[in-house]
Parts: C-alpha cells; structure tokens; sequence
C-alpha cells in the first residue's frame, strides 16, 4: 500500500482475530496485523514492518474499547506471552477458536458428515495448569513502574519467570501466574529466594556462563502432590546449592511431595536435563483422570490440564466405538492416558512413544491399574513402524488413535496409517493447521465421520480437537 511505511502512525478498527492469535484489521484492503487487540476496538499503532502484502503494528493506545472486552485477572497481563486473550470475555474467546478451526479445515478436500461441533470449554478457567516451566535469566526485564522507581535499586541480572512476549532474551519476575496455583507460585518465589542467596549466577543464553536454568512446578489436581523439577548447568557449588533449596521447601514451603534436580548440558534452551536425582520423595506425583490413576515422573508427557482431559478422553472413547474386540494401536502414547482409558474396552492396546521414559512410566500406570491388555514400544514412531517385524507388534489394528505433537504427524507415519488402513482413525491434535494438512494426505481414503473442538487452555489461541476418520 503506498504512503505506508515503517514509522507511519494510524488509527484503525480491529476486524477479527486470526489463528495464532493476532488481531487482523484492513486498510482499503490492506491487511495490518498486530498483538494484543480485540476485535471492535478502535486502536491507534504504529507500523513497524511493511511487507508487499501485509504491515504488522503494535498498537501505542485502544481509542474505544471491544464490546467484548473485559478486565484481565493478572497483574502481569499485556508483559507475558501467555494469555493473549485473558481480556476477552470466555464465550467469545470460545467462538474465534470454534472459526479458527473452521477456517483451518475448510480447505481439506473430506467429506464432512456432520458439521464441526461447538468447542467443549474448559471445566475450569484459572489455576487450570498441572505444569509449567520457569526460566532463569541474568537479563531481567523491569516494568515502567520499576523502572521509574527511583528508591529502589532493581536487580537487572537476575530472575525467574516467564518470557516477555516477543522477546526469547528477556525474564520477568512472575509473582501472580492465575494458570497455576497459589501454592505453586510460592514454590517459586521460594525458588528465587534460594538461587539468588546461592551466589551462583543465572545461565547466559549467549556466554553460555552460569548455572541456574529452569525449574517446572508439577501439580496433581486431584491428589494434591506437587513435584519441584530443578534443572541447572554444570558449576562448582551447585550440588550445594540445589540441596540449600530442596531444604528451604522442606521447611517454608506449601507442601512440595518430591525435589528432583537434573542438569542440562547443551546450549538447547529447553527445560529438559539428564543424570536425575531424586534428593527427597519419590520422584513422581499421582493424578486420578477419571477412575484410572497415573504415575507422572518429572519429565514425562501429561495433558496440561487434567479436568479438561477426562472430558477429552471420554470424547476419544466415544469416537473408537469398541466393542471388546478390537485391537487399538495409540500413537504417540506418552504416559499411556489414553491407552489405558480405552483398555476396558479393547481385545488388547499397543502403544508407540518416541521418549524411553514416558514408556517406562506407561509400563508403570498399567500395573497401578492392574491393566493387563496393554503393551508400549520405544523409538521414533515413523521407523518403528516401518522396520520392526510385523510378529513382534502383533496382529494389524482396527483402531488406530494419533496424538501428535503440534508439527503433526510425519509423513512416513501418515504413509503408514494408510499401508495399515484401520476400519477408524480418532486424530487428535492441538494444532488445527497441521491436523488439516494431516486429514488432507488421509482424504484418499477416509471420510471424516466428526470433528469436536476442546478448549483445554482458556486465555489462549491454542484449542484441540478430536476427528474421526472412518475407512471408505
């Protein structure tokens, strides 16, 4: 659009919100994005990147407000890079998730025999988290209040928190989290109490110096355990120090049921270590989904949000329709959760899982529930697949279940799924654009029976679904 550049400052009207979770509006056609915008707000921005078909902008001021705008609950809103919608009011957010989906699937070439049901909102709106990871960093990033505060000296190479949206170099201090409990954020100002009385400096994603790096708060809903996973570099002292902190939750903490402390190696900046230790506890929490109990250990896959997952599983349930019969493979299995809800249904359950771990943990929650019918391979799905031998995974399934990662399903495993040709597929997916891209290599020869949406974390862009597929 000529007469646009960078710098150019403009009012606009929000038109709608995209997927991903950015705000659309259009100038005479020309579309400009931006964060933190509602649909029916009038804004007033700044652009500071023009392209040949789109600008992004970052609004300076809201010059009218969204009729479905509302107060945000946190104090830390409009910092992190969380809850891009926690000023929008709930059913709404729940309306642009149920179009995004929409929008994402319309292009697949299925045949659709029921439209794309209503999204299934969350049993519960805050504190709704079994997990979430901290970061460590020695770049602090300070509010304008903090900043403009002339009586206190602030600390700007230290804290633990959550990235500032946009900006993977910059921590702020968290202190009011509303998706994780009160509990947990006192584990983590506790924490930060430690680390810094430590003397250890934080590590540098740059220089690659220091050692404090993450720690994850695990929390079984049901149960109340809480599991404390701290992951740290390598350093003289550090043994030490991680122990000073397993010591002060012991004894000022809210009750922390295991401390595990791992070390990461690499320069990943990923709140995964190896070489763990349990330093008290059992090192693994219990949570209840439904009837079915499960061992989650610190590293190991579980649905963030344990009520909005029994309402998942029971909808994976429904979309396999077993009779006692079938032989069910799960794909990308994790923990087993959704192998073993399925279990009592099935003739026997096979599940794949790439972390050796998160097998062992499976093994683990099949014989907490006394689940005979069960069995779990080890290794990168789209080989296992191809080169184990067909004796060793036994006879080919009629069911099959797919919960990948948000890139979706390799191609070979797609390929495989087709080789294999189940009489029923339930994908589930937390990524409505891959899940289309995966429906659509499908299409050749499955319809897609449904497709109901989930919202298993509200405030958010991100939503899940679960499609059946059934064979032509």
């Amino acid at each position: 659009m000529e007469g646009l550049r960078k710098g150019s400052e403009l009012e606009l009207l929000v038109d709608k919100l995209v997927f991903g979770g950015r705000a659309l509006s259009r100038l005479d056609g020309f579309v400009v994005l931006m964060d933190r915008a509602l649909p029916g707000q009038k804004v007033h921005v700044r652009i500071v990147k023009k392209k040949a078909n789109y600008a992004e902008a970052q609004v300076i001021r809201v010059l009218e407000p969204s009729p479905h705008q509302i107060q945000p609950a946190c104090s830390h809103f409009g910092v992190c890079g969380g809850c891009l919608w926690q000023d929008l009011d709930y059913a709404e957010q729940l309306l642009w998730k149920h179009r995004h989906v929409t929008e994402c699937l319309g292009g697949v070439p299925v045949e659709l025999r029921s439209p794309i049901e209503d999204v299934t909102p969350s049993p519960v709106l805050y504190e709704y988290r079994n997990k979430m990871e901290f970061t460590f960093s020695a770049h602090r990033w300070l509010s304008a209040d903090e900043v403009a505060c002339t009586e206190t000296a602030y600390d700007r190479s230290f804290a633990l928190g959550l990235h500032v949206r946009g900006r993977f170099d910059r921590v702020f201090d968290v202190h009011d989290c509303r998706l994780e409990s009160a509990e947990a954020m006192a584990v983590v100002d506790l924490v930060r109490r430690g680390a810094r009385e430590s003397g250890l400096s934080p590590y540098h994603i740059r220089t690659h110096q220091g050692v404090w790096r993450f720690v994850v708060v695990r929390e079984a809903k049901k149960t109340g355990q809480r599991l404390v996973h701290l992951i740290t570099a390598e350093g003289p002292g550090t043994e030490r120090a991680v122990e000073r902190i397993g010591r002060l939750l012991e004894s000022h903490g809210p009750p922390v049921t295991t401390f595990v402390h791992s070390i990461n190696r690499t320069r990943a900046h990923v709140a995964q270590g190896e070489d763990a230790r349990v330093l008290w506890g059992a090192g693994a929490i219990e949570e209840h989904v439904g009837t079915l109990r499960f061992r989650i250990s610190a590293q190991s896959f579980f649905q963030t949000n344990t009520l909005g997952a029994e309402r998942l599983y029971e909808a994976v349930r429904e979309s396999a329709g077993l009779t006692g019969t079938e032989t069910v493979w799960d794909l990308y299995c994790g923990t087993g959760s959704i192998a073993l809800s399925l279990a009592s249904q099935a003739r026997k359950v096979t599940g794949f899982e790439l972390i050796e771990d998160a097998v062992a943990d499976a093994y683990r929650n099949a014989a907490l529930n006394d689940v005979e019918n069960c069995r779990f391979f080890g290794g990168d799905l789209k080989d296992v697949l191809r080169h184990t031998p067909r004796e060793v995974l036994g006879s080919a399934p009629d069911v099959i279940i797919t919960d990948p990662p948000r890139s979706g399903m390799h191609p070979k495993v797609v390929k495989a799924l087709l080789e294999l040709a189940p009489r029923r597929i339930v994908a589930v997916s937390c990524n409505p654009s891959t899940l289309a891209r995966d429906l659509t290599a499908l299409a050749q020869a499955y319809t897609v029976h449904s497709v109901r949406p989930f919202d298993l974390f509200p405030h958010t862009p991100h939503i899940e679904c679960v499609v059946r597929l059934d064979r032509k």
